[in-house]
Formats: structure tokens, sequence, C-alpha cells
């Protein structure tokens, strides 16, 4: 059972100094981060024309994990070394995230596979499983439906492949919808529309992106003491950055290109398990069987978006249960 963690204060303002000096920011660099993972290291290489950061430990068969927004490979913290127990776990910087490269285009989620699949040709790893968290899930579906024949399993941590469904969103939460937390069943998700913005995004965050995550953590999140403040630091420290501000946001500008690959997939084969929190699990037990004939989906109802910080343990156990 995962120990509460007490409140922490000063999670509710932005901006911490502790981000703005050199000396800090080397806390948050991935030498020191993955010191936090026994057994795991760093590795950078360059596939499909641009360099890519990851982490690996355990041994055993492949499974490569996929972060979300706005986070990076350490948001993996929690579950790595327990996964680790079972598999070769490798957790991926995406393109455009954490210290790999951010090129000015390559942001459609075909091309963010083809990363992946080139990653796993050059470790010499035919087949692997496939575990993403929010935006890391759309690359993971991608990845699946572009290899099927590199691809064992997948699993989708609150995530899915970017649908038509997006485009009837509300641009006005309905009555009574918008609060302090997030509405299950009316997700008010403004962001989706503000990261489409070029330029401007950058322009207000840079230096300032601990505003962004205090409130998203607080909406998202059932417990938001869960995401600690040094999380909040280390991504913080990554996305007061312009350029990784603007190449975050370019995941989200190319969904429209996403939808367009998406009509030429066929339905998936291969065994897929969607895990959905309170905020996600409705969606996605109504959107994934359009993708995926041989389909799991399994409800965390008590926990938020960040499931991997709020329910590590069920997160495991659901994890370890599917891939064996």
């Amino acid at each position: 059972m995962h120990t509460p963690i007490a409140p922490t204060e000063g999670t509710q303002h932005a901006q911490s100094s502790d981000v703005t000096s050199a000396a800090n920011l080397d806390l948050y660099s991935d030498e020191e981060l993955v010191k936090k993972l026994p057994g795991f290291t760093n590795h950078y290489v360059t596939v499909n024309g641009i360099r890519l950061h990851y982490v690996e430990g355990g041994s055993g068969k492949p499974l490569i994990c996929l972060p979300g927004w706005p986070q990076t490979w350490y948001s993996y913290h929690p579950i790595a070394t327990q996964l680790a127990q079972h598999y070769r776990v490798i957790i991926l910087d995406i393109r455009g995230m954490g210290t790999s490269d951010k090129p000015s285009s390559g942001y459609d989620k075909k091309t963010m596979a083809q990363d992946v699949y080139a990653l796993t040709q050059l470790l010499g790893l035919p087949k692997v499983a496939l575990l993403g968290h929010d935006i890391g899930g759309m690359v993971a579906m991608s990845f699946a439906f572009n290899y099927p024949e590199a691809i064992t399993k997948v699993i989708l941590a609150d995530g899915g492949y970017p649908s038509e469904g997006m485009r009837h969103m509300s641009m006005l939460p309905a009555p009574g919808t918008f609060e302090a937390k997030m509405d299950g069943n009316n997700p008010y998700m403004w962001w989706m529309s503000f990261n489409q913005i070029k330029e401007l995004p950058e322009q207000l965050l840079a230096g300032r992106f601990r505003y962004v995550l205090d409130w998203l953590f607080r909406y998202v999140m059932i417990d938001e003491r869960h995401m600690t403040e040094f999380d909040r630091q280390v991504y913080a420290a990554a996305y007061n950055q312009p350029e990784n501000i603007r190449a975050a946001n370019a995941w989200y500008q190319t969904f429209n290109q996403d939808m367009e690959d998406a009509t030429t997939y066929p339905r998936l084969t291969m065994p897929v398990l969607g895990i959905g929190s309170y905020v996600a699990y409705n969606n996605m037990r109504m959107g994934l069987p359009y993708v995926a004939e041989n389909l799991e989906v399994i409800g965390l109802l008590d926990s938020g978006h960040y499931m991997f910080e709020e329910k590590p343990a069920q997160v495991v156990e659901a994890v370890l249960n599917f891939l064996q």
C-alpha cells in the first residue's frame, strides 16, 4: 500500500527561486535524477535524425515507457524500479521532451512513433511492449498502428489516439462543472486549445511554468500532495525553457494530422489495456473499442490523471497482470 505523502508547503505558489540558479538546476539533471532509481542508467542516442534521451534498468523482456505532458521520463519514478524487477524497462523522453531534441517539426504521432521504432531497431529489440501515459499513450498507439509486427502488448494510462471527438470539446464549461477538481463526466480541458497557439505560450510562461504545473496538478489529481515539491521543481526546471514549451505544444498542434493519419489505420489486433483514472475512464471505455479489438479497460476511479504518483501500487499490479 502506498503511504500518503504529507502536505508540502508552497505547492500552491508558483515559480520558486530554486529553479533559477544553475547550481539548483543541476539537482534536476538527468545525471542526478537517475541516481534516485537504483539500477537505472542514462543513455543518449541519435535515431531518425534526432538525439533522444532514455533511462534503462532491469532485465528480461523489453517494456518501453512513454511519458506525457507536462512531465518527463522522471514521471515513471514511482513505478520504474518495481517494473524493472520483472522487465527490461526503457523510459524515453519523447521528441520535444526533457533533454531529447526539439526540432522544428516532426511532432505528428506517426513521426514520433518512427523515433521509437528506430530506437528499438538500434537496440536490437524485434518485439517490445509499450506503456504510454497521456501524450505518450498517443505515441504508443501510433507505434502499434504503424509497426504491429514489432509490438506484443500496449498499455495506455489515461491515453488514447487523437480523434474527431476533440473537435467537439466545449469552448465553455457546462454550468457547475468547472470547479476546483475536474469533473470526470464533463471534463473541461482548456489547455487543449491554449496549446494550439504558437509563440504566445512560451512568451507568457517562460520562467513561469510552475503556475501551470501547480494549477494543473490541483485540478486533475484527487490528492495533489502525491506530486511532491521536488517533482514540481523537476518539471518546472524542464518546462520553464521557451524551446521546451514550444516543442511540447507542438504535440497538440499536430492533432489534425494525427486524425488524418488515423483514417488509414485498421483496428489494432494485439492485446491492449486501458487504465483510466476518474477523469478519463469513461472516455477510454467508450472510445478505445473503435480502435482496438483485443481490449480490456479498467478504472482507477480513486485516482486522478497522474496515477503513477497517486496510485503506483495499483498501476504496477495492473501492468504486471496484463504483461504476464
